[in-house]
């Protein structure tokens, strides 16, 4: 039974993640990629607040290097994403980031023992071959010396790499210490970064005046995004971390197609059959994993 919670889990932070994406390139693009990072952080540190501050002096020292290194892990992260969503397109970016899962199951062949199956190797493949596909603006056939790289693709390549790594430190520090500590503790951290990144910009003062000015984008990613953290931290609890991965990953097939009819990007021929080799091979991943 519990198991099945832990694909629901799963299943949450997959829906949440695929609309909180499509509102935080609205946000970043509005705003910037710090703005944005302190609203959904800020609404964390006071949302979660209330339900784990009773827990938070039982908390030992292993606790929290634990804890620092995850919220670290997602502090370059986000950073990483959100550059990328400001830059590229979201129906580039998003398969891209599909990368993660790859580097997710290859941690959990070197540091958990799993074993790949020649199916997931396979798929794996795939996705690798969808990926660069769909970063690619040009083929290969055309001229060299134009631009052939779309915006925000080296950006997201970085996000794929530190969010697998933040995914992973995320679900241990979930089974070893407590999901909703771990979220609050890993965006009270981001939270504080960022508060301290505007206030040198003397961007902290114009807060109240970015809300009142884009008040749907902000509330969306807040609470799409913390949704979604919550929902794999909790899914991370029930079932391998891995698997809980590669069921939440599927969000990138949502967030392309929120990307292709919602902001009505236009991508070649041949990236779009890079995207749905991506998401395929994602979602086929997911299921035999």
């Amino acid at each position: 039974m519990l198991h099945y919670l832990g694909i629901i889990f799963a299943f949450i932070a997959l829906v949440s993640w695929g609309f909180g994406d499509f509102f935080i390139q609205k946000t970043v693009r509005a705003l910037n990629s710090w703005k944005a990072l302190f609203f959904i952080c800020t609404t964390a540190m006071v949302g979660l607040f209330p339900f784990i501050r009773g827990s938070l002096s039982s908390l030992g020292a292993r606790d929290f290097w634990l804890l620092g290194l995850a919220g670290t892990a997602m502090l370059v992260a986000a950073i990483f994403d959100f550059e990328a969503l400001r830059k590229g397109k979201i129906a580039v970016v998003e398969p891209i980031l599909g990368l993660e899962l790859p580097i997710v199951v290859a941690l959990g062949v070197t540091l958990g023992g799993d074993f790949l199956t020649s199916l997931q190797i396979l798929l794996i493949t795939l996705v690798c071959i969808g990926i660069i596909l769909a970063a690619t603006k040009r083929r290969p056939r055309e001229s060299i010396r134009r631009e052939i790289v779309e915006k925000g693709v080296i950006l997201a390549s970085l996000a794929a790499i530190t969010m697998a790594l933040t995914n992973f430190l995320v679900g241990v520090s979930s089974q070893g210490v407590s999901p909703l500590i771990t979220i609050w503790f890993a965006h009270s951290l981001l939270a504080v970064v960022s508060g301290l990144v505007l206030l040198l910009r003397g961007d902290l003062k114009n807060i109240f005046a970015d809300f009142k000015k884009y008040p749907g984008p902000i509330i969306g990613q807040s609470i799409f995004d913390n949704l979604a953290w919550v929902a794999f931290a909790f899914a991370a609890t029930l079932i391998p971390i891995s698997i809980a991965t590669t069921i939440s990953e599927s969000y990138i097939a949502l967030a392309v197609f929120l990307g292709l009819f919602a902001n009505k990007e236009k991508l070649r021929c041949h990236q779009l059959i890079g995207a749905f080799f991506a998401i395929a091979g994602i979602i086929t991943l997911s299921y035999f994993s």
